[in-house]
Order: structure tokens, then C-alpha cells, then sequence
């Protein structure tokens, strides 16, 4: 299995920007989709964004699209979450997440469609 660290998180007012990376090892995440969750106390874990092993755009939730991208670096083998325009809704522990490319044939979406999760980063966003 492919281990996941992710990093980047932090305080940041309403309207900031933050860039979270997530760092691979074990396997390289070109045979994987990669994606981003994120889980808000007392909330239950949500789909934020998903990057296919073949690259392109990416997929993301209807809270975050426009103002969130995700891109990834098969070469440094990393994957990134641009934030910018932040609000305090974004608030949340932030976790990168992979998926075996051989499992599915579109983009997964859902937490359960995912194999292995890093630790998570805190994002705070203050009003």
C-alpha cells in the first residue's frame, strides 16, 4: 500500500489561500487516483476533490469547486490542494486519500472507495 503525509494546513483568515500537499511513498500514485476529504467537528467525512492516475482536471465537491484545485506531481510523487478564497465553512482536518486506479473506472468520490488515508491537517478559517 501506498503511505500518505499530508501537509500545508494552518490558521488563515476568511479570504486567504492555502496550499495543502500530501507526499507519497511505498508505491508511486501514478497507479492511483488521489483524492482529498475533509471532516468538520461533529460532521461526518466529506469528498472535497479527486485527481485521476491519467491527470487532467480534476473532480471536485459543488462547496469547494472554483475555488479549490487539485494537481499532482507524479515525478516528486505528490499531490496538492490549491485553496484559495477560504471561508470559516472550510474549516476542517484535511486528509489525502488513495484509490487503486485497477479498481475503478471513473473517478471515486466516495470515502469508502478509498484504500489508504494519511493523517490529516487542520485547516482553521477565522471570520
Amino acid at each position: 500500500q501506498v503511505q500518505l503525509v499530508e501537509s500545508g494546513g494552518g490558521l488563515v483568515q476568511a479570504g486567504g489561500s492555502l496550499r495543502l500537499s500530501c507526499a507519497a511513498s511505498g508505491r508511486t500514485i501514478s497507479l492511483y487516483y488521489m483524492g482529498w476529504f475533509r471532516q468538520a467537528p461533529g460532521k461526518e467525512r466529506e469528498f472535497v476533490a479527486v485527481s485521476s492516475w491519467r491527470g487532467g482536471s480534476g473532480y471536485y465537491a459543488d462547496s469547494v469547486k472554483f475555488r479549490f484545485t487539485i494537481s499532482r506531481d507524479n515525478a516528486e510523487n505528490t499531490v496538492y490542494l490549491q485553496m484559495n478564497s477560504l471561508k470559516p465553512d472550510d474549516t476542517a482536518v484535511y486528509y489525502c486519500a488513495a484509490a487503486d486506479r485497477q479498481r475503478w473506472s471513473y473517478p471515486p468520490k466516495t470515502r469508502d472507495e478509498f484504500d489508504s488515508w494519511g493523517q490529516g491537517t487542520q485547516v482553521t478559517v477565522s471570520s
